[in-house]
C-alpha cells in the first residue's frame, strides 16, 4: 500500500504530467485528442489523457474543493455542464468513444479539417461509418475547389441555419466566415451582403419550409439576373449547401446539441469561491445531481414501457407475413398514401415548450414565413403529388449534381445510402433483428409529409410501426426543428438506446435533405429543358 507521502508525490507527478502532456505530443491523433480533453469535452479520450485532464482541472481549481481563481485574479470560463448534448448523458458519449479503436483516427482527421472537434461530431461518433462520410462530404463542400468562394459558402451556411433560428450553427459559421476572410460588415445584417447573396433569400425560405412550391421560375430569376446572376454550377453548390444546413439544423435540435464552450450560452465565467465551495463543481456537472435525468415540473407520468420493443417487433413480424401472403393493388396503395399524407396534418405537439434561441433574424428576411402542411385544409387547388418514379435521386438528381459539381453527387449519394442502410441488427436489448422495414417507414413518412410518393410502398405500414409520440417527434424535428424539446425526445422509444435515437436523427436529417434536393433539382431540370 502506498504511504500518504507517496500518494502526494504521485499526485504531483500526475499534475506535472498533465501540464506537460500537450508539449510532449508528437502524433496528430494525440494532439487532437488532448486538445479536445483540455477543452473539457471528455469524449473518446484514452485513460491517460483523461487523467491528465483531471490533473489540469485540479491545477486550475486548486483541488480539494477550493479555487485558486480568487488567489491569482483569473476568471475562468467553464462549460455549463451538459456535455455535447442536453438530451444524452455525456458519460455515454465518452463510453462509445473508448469502445471503438478507430475513433481517435476519425477525430484526428476531423480536427485537421475543421481545427476543432465540435459537438455534432461528438454525437455522430455513435455511428463512425456515417461520421466519416459526413465529414468527408462537408469538407468537400466547404473547403475544397468548387464554384463558390470560401466566404460565400460559410455565409450561405449562416443564412440556411438562421431560417431555423439555429444559433449553434450560425455561431460556428460566423467564426469560419471571418477565418476565411469574410467581410465582418456582412454579419451586421443580410442587407450588407452582396446583392447576389441577397437574391438567395426566396430560394432559402421556400426550400427550408415549403420546398414543394419551388418552380423553374424561381431558378430562372437567379440564373438570368444580368448583373448578379448565378451560373448553374454556382446554383447547384448553393442548393446543396442550403439543404445540407437546413437538415443539419434538424439534427442539431433533434439531438439537443449544446452550444460550444466558446459561444454565447456555452460557458459561464467562474466567480470567486463561496464558503470554500468551488462553483466549477456545478458547471462541470460534479454537483452530485445528474441534470440529464431531472424530470421537469408538470411532465406526464409515463407508463411501464417494458413491452414496447416486443410489441413493435411483433408488428414487424405480422407485416412481413402479410407481405408474403398478399399484395395490395396500386389503387389501394395510392389511397393509403393520400390517407397518411392527410393524417400527417393532424400530428401536432401537445407541448408548449420552446427552445430559447439567440436572435439570428438579421441573417434572413420574412421572419413570419414558416412551415405549412403540404396538404392543408382550405386549399382550393391541391398540390400535385411528387411521384418518385417520375423524378428521383438515383436516376435524375444524382447525375445532375455530379455533372455540374463533380464528385459531390457521389459523396451525397454515399451519405444517403449509409444513413438508410445503417444497421447493427439490434433493437434495444434484442439482437439479430432485421430493421429494414422500420427504417424504410421512417424515411418514407418524412417524404410523405413533403408530398413525395413511392408507388411500390404500402403506406399502411407507417401507422402500424410509428406511434403518435414518434410521429410528433419526427414532424417537429423535420419541419419545425427549433421547437424540439427533451420531453419529445424522451417520449418515444423509451426502451431504446441513445445511439439508436441518434440513428433516427441521421435518418431524419438525410431524408429531409433528399426531399429538399428533389424539389430544387427538379425545378432546375425543368428550367434547363
Amino acid at each position: 500500500a502506498a504511504t500518504g507521502g507517496e500518494e502526494s508525490g504521485a499526485a504531483g507527478l500526475r499534475e506535472r504530467a498533465g501540464t506537460a502532456q500537450a508539449h510532449e505530443s508528437t502524433a496528430l491523433t494525440r494532439t487532437a485528442t488532448y486538445m479536445f480533453i483540455a477543452n473539457m469535452r471528455l469524449a473518446a479520450a484514452d485513460n491517460d489523457n483523461y487523467a491528465a485532464a483531471l490533473s489540469v482541472n485540479e491545477f486550475l481549481c486548486g483541488g480539494g474543493g477550493g479555487c485558486r481563481g480568487k488567489e491569482i485574479g483569473i476568471r475562468i470560463p467553464r462549460p455549463l455542464g451538459y456535455g455535447p448534448s442536453r438530451f444524452i448523458p455525456k458519460k455515454e458519449i465518452l463510453q462509445v468513444g473508448n469502445e471503438d479503436a478507430n475513433i481517435p483516427t476519425v477525430f484526428a482527421n476531423a480536427f485537421a479539417d475543421l481545427g476543432r472537434l465540435d459537438n455534432i461530431t461528438l454525437l455522430m461518433v455513435f455511428h463512425p461509418q456515417y461520421l466519416e462520410s459526413f465529414l468527408k462530404t462537408q469538407h468537400y463542400l466547404l473547403q475544397l475547389d468548387g464554384p463558390l468562394p470560401l466566404h460565400y459558402r460559410h455565409y450561405i451556411g449562416i443564412m440556411a441555419a438562421a431560417r431555423h433560428q439555429c444559433s449553434y450553427l450560425v455561431n460556428l459559421h460566423v467564426s469560419d466566415f471571418i477565418h476565411v476572410g469574410g467581410d465582418p460588415k456582412w454579419l451586421d445584417g443580410l442587407c450588407n451582403a452582396p446583392q447576389k447573396l441577397q437574391n438567395l433569400v426566396e430560394l432559402n425560405k421556400i426550400l427550408a419550409h415549403r420546398p414543394w412550391l419551388l418552380t423553374k421560375e424561381h431558378m430562372e430569376k437567379l440564373l438570368k439576373t444580368e448583373e448578379h446572376s448565378w451560373s448553374l454550377a454556382e446554383l447547384i453548390h448553393a442548393v446543396v449547401l442550403l439543404t445540407h444546413y437546413h437538415s443539419l439544423a434538424s439534427f442539431t435540435f433533434g439531438c439537443g446539441i449544446s452550444q460550444e464552450i466558446n459561444a454565447d450560452g456555452g460557458h459561464i465565467i467562474q466567480p470567486p469561491p463561496i464558503n470554500n465551495y468551488c462553483i466549477c463543481d456545478v458547471t462541470n456537472g460534479n454537483s452530485g445531481a445528474n441534470e440529464m435525468h431531472i424530470t421537469p415540473p408538470g411532465s406526464p407520468v409515463t407508463l411501464d414501457s417494458s413491452c414496447e420493443v416486443e410489441v413493435l417487433m411483433e408488428k414487424m413480424k405480422l407485416l412481413q407475413e402479410c407481405r408474403d401472403e398478399e399484395e395490395a393493388s396500386q389503387e389501394e396503395m395510392a389511397t393509403r398514401f393520400e390517407r397518411e399524407k392527410t393524417e400527417s396534418m393532424f400530428v401536432l405537439s401537445e407541448y408548449e415548450e420552446t427552445v430559447p434561441a439567440k436572435d439570428v433574424s438579421r441573417h434572413f428576411e420574412d421572419t413570419s414565413y414558416g412551415y405549412k402542411d403540404f396538404s392543408r385544409r382550405g386549399m382550393h387547388v391541391p398540390l400535385p403529388t411528387f411521384r418518385a418514379q417520375d423524378y428521383n435521386w438515383e436516376d435524375h438528381g444524382y447525375s445532375l449534381v455530379n455533372r455540374l459539381y463533380p464528385d459531390v453527387g457521389q459523396l451525397i449519394d454515399e451519405k444517403f445510402h449509409i444513413a438508410y442502410n445503417l444497421t447493427y441488427n439490434t433493437m434495444a436489448m434484442h439482437k439479430d433483428v432485421d430493421t429494414s422495414m422500420l427504417r424504410r417507414a421512417i424515411w418514407n413518412y418524412i417524404h410523405c409529409m413533403f408530398g413525395i410518393r413511392y408507388d411500390d410502398y404500402d403506406y399502411g405500414e407507417i401507422n402500424l410501426l410509428l406511434d403518435r409520440n414518434f410521429k410528433v417527434y419526427i414532424k417537429t424535428v423535420v419541419c419545425t426543428p427549433e421547437k424540439a424539446t427533451k420531453r419529445m425526445y424522451d417520449s418515444f422509444w423509451r426502451q431504446f438506446k441513445h445511439s439508436e435515437k441518434v440513428h433516427v436523427n441521421l435518418l431524419l436529417m438525410e431524408a429531409r435533405m433528399q426531399a429538399e434536393l428533389l424539389y430544387a433539382l427538379r425545378a432546375i431540370t425543368r428550367y434547363m429543358t
